[in-house]
């Protein structure tokens, strides 16, 4: 009997180097511009200040539910995904934007902030009360945290939504609609960036590292100061 030929079961000769740059390639491969990313976020909110400083509520209302279309459409080109904020909030300014205009009644895109600050809040502590942390669910793959870093982190949101909601309630019921708009441009994105940078603390002292779960659980008080 012929002894039968072995197998080569080696990749062929450069397969592995070519898997190698492939691999490296993707992880250079360039981050989403900053400026663009700011564009998206921000440019809603600008043409809305301005259109309205320039033409009025409604013009400002139509320009502000076009940028908004306009950016979650740029958004969904440049990272092939939409987050689900955005898109509720959206949802809410081409609903309660279009009331705006088809009543010719303003107080609808007023109570737009309120109506999505309150659905945040309300989110976060239904998910508390399931015992499955919202942002634990969005932003797990980014940040781990502990499930009393977690628990702690929604909990200072959904407060923080509440608040918003509520003064956003006062300011436009007890000011102009420009100064509505100016505060609504340039107030509720500071005071929303100052919290999270003011959450670091708290996320740095549950912080948990990637492969910490397999070792065990940890003691309720490690890390509490």
């Amino acid at each position: 009997m012929k002894p039968q030929p072995e197998l080569d079961t080696n990749p062929p000769a450069g397969t592995e180097a070519r898997a190698k740059t492939a691999s490296v390639d993707k992880s250079i491969e360039p981050a989403p511009s900053v400026l663009l990313k700011l564009a998206i976020e921000l440019g809603p909110l600008l043409v809305f200040f301005g259109t309205n400083a320039a033409a009025g509520i409604y013009t400002g209302t139509a320009a502000f539910m076009a940028a908004t279309l306009i950016s979650l459409l740029a958004a969904w080109f440049s990272y092939h995904k939409l987050p689900i904020m955005p898109i509720v909030s959206g949802v809410i300014v081409l609903v309660f934007g279009g009331l705006t205009l088809y009543l010719r009644d303003e107080t609808f895109i007023k109570l737009k902030p309120t109506i999505v600050y309150t659905m945040f809040a309300a989110l976060l502590v239904v998910g508390l009360l399931w015992k499955k942390p919202m942002l634990e669910l969005l932003f797990g793959p980014v940040f781990t945290l502990t499930e009393e870093g977690w628990r702690k982190l929604t909990i200072r949101w959904a407060l923080f939504f509440a608040v918003m909601a509520v003064v956003n309630e006062l300011v436009w019921r007890n000011v102009s609609t420009d100064a509505w708009v100016s505060f609504k441009a340039f107030g509720f994105l500071p005071l929303t960036f100052l919290f999270a940078l003011a959450q670091m603390p708290l996320m740095q002292r549950y912080s948990e590292a990637p492969d910490s779960k397999d070792a065990g659980p940890k003691h309720p008080s490690e890390g509490c100061s």
